[in-house]
């Protein structure tokens, strides 16, 4: 028996093929092999076309295929995994209207800011967790005011893994977490924000039908079965966003659990019990995979955006190196880089600078002291200190975090950045063989009904723990600090 997982980023699409007896991960698969690209047509812009997604989504089953020989008739069920914040508007015909606007588009900002005054904070943190801000229903709100001739189109509007589900099964649909990462729900009635749409002028009935995270959300239809090469009737079980997902894939359920990633962006997501929220709306509540409502489970959220985009942006002015090489050379430079600070705002505003884009910056670069492998652990060392400074906003939330747990990719394939993210934070670091996507298809089995929560995680190994070294946390201490004074004088 076999479950497969889809994980639906922004760089690229990855698949899974689940062994459900072994609970290992038989066939993964990315493509496209080089990232996907983001059309920026005005700056602060980010958008995608969604059916350049399912084209990959096709290619990535095939290549599921190529890796391992399955019987199409023992998937027993399908996972999404998404880039969340996202908004794809479809007619009637379930067209696509209009690129999707991403989670890193930052046009919708100013609507955010207005609707939180407008309804005021009180109403937004205790209610919504979060102000309106840059999410989903912001977006919308754009369409509406930018695009009217779209806008008056829409059918339903949707969230990228939303699509994606709509493609396998003809169904728009959605789940409630999905509904409060686009801050459309209302934690303390449980159900849609009435306030929020009026104040947009948003109808209801253009948000897709509500189904659980975990469970059956629909089949594969025999048109999406044909082009993928499996079974109709096969049922979607599972859909999450990106974050929360990651999060389930690396069993982290329960309050003071912490999950982390070093993407594109840079994600600390821990679980709280309560309806919890910053008062200055800097880190994100949204609903958990497993929340029930006698037994709350919020994750709150920081993001950083501009984490592995920073490297790979070095890389790219560096030229002929690889990961590897760049990791070994910003070894060989001293904690703190003699000084030279980055901070690595450059990806849209920055929700942890309360929805401001300050651009990337490099400080106190000295030409005589500085080579390139301070500006590579420099680069490192500015990601950590931004996932840091979130971190300490979340301490205030009192979230107490002193472990978390990661996918053995991305960003933590560097010991530099694992040691200054372990002795930055005084965090253990657990490292575990999985991704969005096999997270994904543990997610279709346990909603397909073949294990139970407790149960999904068999057959996932920790690969290796870093936990802090009290002879370097001084020194990567003292770093932050001097960054932390530095950030301040680029914000006032």
């Amino acid at each position: 028996m076999y479950f497969i997982g889809y994980d639906i980023g922004s760089s690229s699409i990855k698949a899974a093929l689940l062994d459900a007896d072994s609970g290992r991960c038989v066939a993964s698969a990315t493509s496209p092999s080089k990232e996907m690209p983001i059309l920026v047509q005005h700056p602060s812009w980010a958008e995608q076309d969604p059916e350049s997604w399912w084209q990959e989504v096709i290619h990535a089953t095939q290549l599921l295929r190529q890796q391992f020989s399955f019987d199409a008739a023992l998937v027993k069920g399908i996972g999404i995994a998404y880039q969340m914040h996202g908004l794809v508007c479809v007619d009637k015909e379930q067209q696509v209207l209009r690129p999707a606007i991403i989670w890193c588009d930052s046009r919708a900002v100013e609507i955010g800011n207005d609707a939180f005054t407008a309804l005021g904070d009180k109403y937004c943190l205790s209610h919504l967790l979060n102000s309106p801000g840059n999410f989903t229903a912001s977006k919308l709100r754009w369409v509406q005011e930018n695009e009217p001739q779209v806008y008056e189109r829409i059918h339903k509007i949707m969230l990228p893994g939303d699509f994606i589900a709509m493609k396998l099964t003809g169904d728009a649909c959605t789940t409630v977490s999905g509904l409060s990462e686009g801050t459309f729900w209302d934690f303390s009635t449980n159900s849609v924000s009435k306030k929020l749409l009026d104040h947009y002028n948003i109808d209801q009935n253009l948000l897709s039908a509500i189904v659980p995270t975990f469970g059956v959300q629909g089949e594969l239809t025999e048109k999406a079965a044909s082009i993928l090469g499996l079974v109709a009737g096969t049922p979607v079980t599972y859909r999450a966003g990106d974050q929360p997902n990651n999060a389930f894939s690396l069993n982290v359920l329960q309050p003071g659990e912490a999950a982390t990633t070093g993407g594109t962006s840079g994600v600390v997501y821990a679980v709280h019990d309560k309806n919890a929220f910053d008062h200055h709306s800097r880190v994100n509540a949204f609903v958990h995979v497993n929340n029930e409502e006698e037994h709350v489970r919020n994750g709150v959220l920081m993001c950083l955006n501009g984490t592995g985009i920073a490297n790979s942006w070095l890389k790219k002015m560096i030229g002929e190196i690889s990961y590897p090489d760049m990791n070994q050379e910003a070894a060989t430079a001293p904690v703190g880089a003699a000084g030279l600070q980055v901070f690595p705002f450059g990806n849209g505003a920055e929700r942890i600078l309360e929805n401001k884009s300050i651009g990337a910056t490099v400080t106190n670069l000295n030409f005589n002291t500085h080579s390139r492998a301070h500006m590579l652990r420099a680069v490192q060392e500015g990601i950590v200190f931004g996932l840091n400074y979130g971190m300490d906003i979340m301490a205030e939330m009192e979230l107490d975090i002193h472990r978390v747990r990661a996918g053995h990719t991305n960003m933590f394939l560097s010991p530099v950045f694992r040691e200054a993210f372990a002795n930055t934070a005084n965090v253990v670091i657990e490292l575990y063989n999985t991704d969005g996507a096999q997270g994904a298809a543990r997610g279709a089995a346990v909603g397909a009904g073949y294990v139970n929560l407790k149960e999904a995680f068999h057959g996932m190994e920790c690969l290796s723990v870093i936990e802090p070294d009290a002879a370097l946390q001084t020194q990567f201490r003292d770093a932050y600090g001097n960054w932390l004074n530095g950030l301040r004088s680029l914000l006032h």
